[in-house]
Parts: structure tokens; C-alpha cells; sequence
């Protein structure tokens, strides 16, 4: 019987099995292919998330974390049952249910600034999507609580700097970002927010409501290149803003790019996570930006050698 249940094994999912293996406590990795990290005291089960088998899987567990990542072509579709699966599984055990959240729930914002007092007014599909996860969870018989991270840096991350910045960088290109790269934007290191699930899931003052994970200062695309390219010794790059008529061109033949132009408001405009909240009731404080960059550029380095 495991004492964590940790649906996902992306960089969050696997960085929050990680730092409970190194307290002593054991984990219960539960992804479709059965991967994870190989390490005492986790254990790695092939299951589908969306099935009854997470219930049995669940019994006995403290904490069901949802770190799961389904294809984003098809939020919709594949979530829905995920998250009422593994809401069922946390009710059964009489476990909490730690939610990765992000903020797709607020949707555009006037001023581009969001706190957890901001009302969950999305109207995109996506967004829709993760206010219904969310309400769903409070409405669902469990104890819960959502943290909810901006874009992430850190190993294994995804996102706008590991598809366009890195590529660019070892190629010695310009960055064609589909983004502002000269507006403020905040990042959340997926250690941080890995943390932050661990801590409030143990909370009782968590439980019930959404917060925010501690996140640094919001920062330039542009000054994450500068950074980055300072770390690795690599040439600097020169940032341009592509045309934002092309993705949303593109999106209307290419399922992803369609998806990506929905949600393009946060980096055509400030898109600024505040955890100060979080921050002064757990005192939980966040990693510096140079950190996070460092620590991706040594995974893409460690990657970019294995492929060698």
C-alpha cells in the first residue's frame, strides 16, 4: 500500500515523487505506459487514469496528486473522465486530492495580473475545461486543493522557451516567438511548484481553495534568452515576434496550432502570476529565475549528449 498516488509522470509528476521517495515516503506512480523514476520506494504501475482500476489503486493512500498531462488536442475529450476517475478513487480512500492546476480558469485579464480573488471567467474551450476540473472537485465528496503555476522552467519542461528559445540557441537561429517577447511574464519552476502540491496537500488551511505557486518576479522572453545563452556560453540570439495572424492561420488546418492561438492572449499581452498569498501563509518563497534556466539548460545539454 503506497502513501501517495501520483497520476502523471511528466516533470511535475515525476519531481513530486521524487522529493516524497526522499522523506521516506512511499509513491505509487500511475501513468499508461508504466514509466516514472527507478528509484526505492516508487513504484510504477501501467494503468489508464480514467478507469476504475485507479480506485483500487488509490486505497490506503493519504494523497492522490493529479499530475496528469493528456494530449492537448484533446482536453475536452480525455479529462472529463480523468478527473471525475480520479475524484472517485480519492473519495473511496478517503485521500486528498492534490490537482496540478495552471490559469487558463481566469482568462484574459485587463491588466494581465491574476491572484487566486480572481473570478474564473475563461470562456475558451480550455478554460472551460479547468473551471469545470476544479468545481467538480469541491462539488465531489473530497478534500482538495489546486495550485496553479504560469508557464514552467525546469528539466523536462514544455513550453514556449523549450520549443522555440532552446532550438534557436543550439542552432544559432533567430527565434521566431509566437509572443511578445518584451513584456512581462511570469514563469513557475516546476520544483516550486512540485513543492507547493506536497505542502499544501498536507495542510488543512489548503484544503478547499486554489493558490497560486510560489513563482518569481515576472520577467521578458527576451532576458530568458539573454540568460540562457550567458549560462551556456552560446552565441546571442536575435528575438522576433511572429505575425500572430499565422498561428491562427495555421490553426485552421493543424489541430495544435489551433489550440496554441486560443490561448495566445498570455503572451501578447502581461501575463503575471501573483503568489503572495501563498507565499506569506505556508512560507514557501520561490526559485530565482537564474536557477530554473540553468537547470534547463543542463537537461537540454544532458539530452542533446544522449542523442549523440
Amino acid at each position: 500500500m503506497a502513501q501517495h498516488v501520483v497520476v502523471g509522470s511528466g516533470p511535475i509528476g515525476t519531481t513530486v515523487a521524487r522529493l516524497l521517495a526522499a522523506q521516506g515516503e512511499s509513491v505509487r506512480m500511475v501513468t499508461r505506459s508504466g514509466t516514472g523514476p527507478e528509484r526505492p520506494l516508487i513504484e510504477r504501475v501501467a494503468a489508464d487514469a480514467s478507469s476504475d482500476r485507479l480506485t483500487a489503486l488509490t486505497a490506503g493512500a493519504e494523497v492522490l496528486y493529479n499530475c496528469a498531462n493528456p494530449r492537448y488536442t484533446e482536453w475536452e475529450k480525455l479529462w472529463p473522465p480523468m478527473n471525475d476517475a480520479m475524484i472517485a478513487a480519492a473519495r473511496s480512500a478517503g485521500a486528498v486530492y492534490a490537482i496540478t492546476g495552471n490559469l487558463y480558469g481566469y482568462g484574459p485579464q485587463p491588466d494581465g495580473r491574476m491572484t487566486e480573488h480572481t473570478p474564473l471567467a475563461a470562456t475558451g474551450r480550455k478554460g472551460r475545461v479547468r473551471i469545470r476540473m476544479w468545481r467538480d472537485a469541491l462539488a465531489g465528496g473530497v478534500r482538495t486543493v489546486e495550485v496553479r503555476g504560469s508557464d514552467y522552467l525546469g528539466a523536462g519542461a514544455t513550453g514556449v522557451f523549450s520549443a522555440v528559445i532552446l532550438p534557436a540557441a543550439r542552432k544559432g537561429r533567430t527565434a521566431w516567438m509566437p509572443a511578445d517577447p518584451d513584456l512581462p511574464h511570469t514563469f513557475t519552476y516546476t520544483g516550486d511548484m512540485a513543492r507547493a502540491l506536497i505542502t499544501l496537500a498536507r495542510d488543512e488551511r489548503a484544503h478547499g481553495h486554489a493558490w497560486h505557486a510560489p513563482s518569481a518576479a515576472p520577467v521578458t522572453v527576451r532576458e530568458l534568452a539573454r540568460q540562457y545563452c550567458a549560462l551556456t556560453g552560446a552565441a546571442p540570439i536575435t528575438v522576433r515576434t511572429m505575425p500572430r495572424f499565422v498561428m491562427r492561420t495555421a490553426g485552421m488546418v493543424v489541430p495544435m496550432a489551433r489550440e496554441l492561438a486560443e490561448m495566445d492572449y498570455q503572451f501578447y499581452a502581461p501575463f503575471v502570476l501573483d503568489s503572495d498569498l501563498t507565499q506569506r501563509t505556508f512560507g514557501l518563497a520561490p526559485t530565482p529565475v537564474e536557477v530554473a534556466v540553468r537547470e534547463t539548460a543542463e537537461a537540454a545539454e544532458a539530452t542533446a549528449a544522449r542523442r549523440m
